[in-house]
């Protein structure tokens, strides 16, 4: 063995072992943290956690405006803990606005098939009003990968198609990381989400390019907080147990 390989080696034995005396000397304690604590939430089965900003709870759609005129009351109705859109009526979009979170939803496409491809159960949820996850009945209904149920709309395809039945309640669970601009409007760090579709990973911390464009490259423009918004794509779509963690 050469000489400079021999020092090499002795040296970094030499530190290893320095590092393995050092760590044998420590006490358990001296790598426990204590503080801050964690605060404790109360979790249950069937409702949001409890501190969870309750957006939908099955009565009215107090939290709720027109997304088309947001000093007009939503205009979709409310039956049996959920709420339905009504064609024609526009997209409707919380009252508090929100930048970083944990969104928790159920949706339902309806019962009897119309349409095929995207004509079928339709709908969306925009973070910050901007960037949509897709809501679609692709039950055994094949449109782009990239415009199915839990796809980052005409962005990111899903990791599986976990879309249960017509009729069947759906769950999202979305973890939304929104962008970053500095003072002069320029984008610092891209929005990333994560999505879980009935239980199942389908989003894995994905980062977007840009806001949801039907047409058109995503691209970034400079905004604060937003609200959450649901699509009026002329579709008689479902949805209940809407609530929301900021993070």
């Amino acid at each position: 063995m050469h000489i400079k390989s021999v020092i090499t080696t002795g040296i970094a034995a030499s530190l290893t072992l320095s590092a393995f005396a050092q760590q044998t000397k420590m006490k358990p304690e001296e790598t426990e943290i204590w503080e801050p604590e964690p605060r404790m939430v109360t979790t249950y089965a069937d409702r949001a956690p409890s501190d969870a900003i309750v957006l939908f709870d099955g009565t009215s759609l107090d939290q709720w405006v027109s997304s088309n005129d947001s000093s007009s009351p939503a205009g979709w109705t409310v039956s049996a803990g959920a709420f339905t859109v009504v064609k024609g009526k526009g997209g409707i979009q919380t009252k508090q606005e929100f930048t970083d979170y944990q969104l928790h939803l159920e949706w339902r496409s309806p019962t009897e098939i119309v349409g095929e491809s995207q004509g079928r159960g339709n709908s969306g949820v925009f973070m910050q009003g901007r960037y949509e996850v897709q809501v679609l009945d692709s039950y055994d209904n094949r449109t782009y990968s990239n415009g199915q149920a839990a796809s980052i709309y005409k962005q990111r395809i899903p990791l599986v198609n976990a879309t249960k039945p017509p009729g069947e309640w759906q769950t999202y669970d979305i973890i939304w990381t929104a962008p970053r601009f500095n003072a002069d409007g320029i984008l610092v760090s891209k929005a990333r989400v994560t999505v879980i579709h009935n239980g199942v990973l389908v989003q894995n911390n994905v980062e977007l390019d840009g806001t949801t464009e039907y047409i058109g490259i995503p691209k970034y423009k400079a905004h604060g907080p937003g609200p959450i918004a649901l699509q009026d794509h002329g579709n008689p779509v479902s949805f209940r147990n809407i609530w929301i963690r900021p993070l």
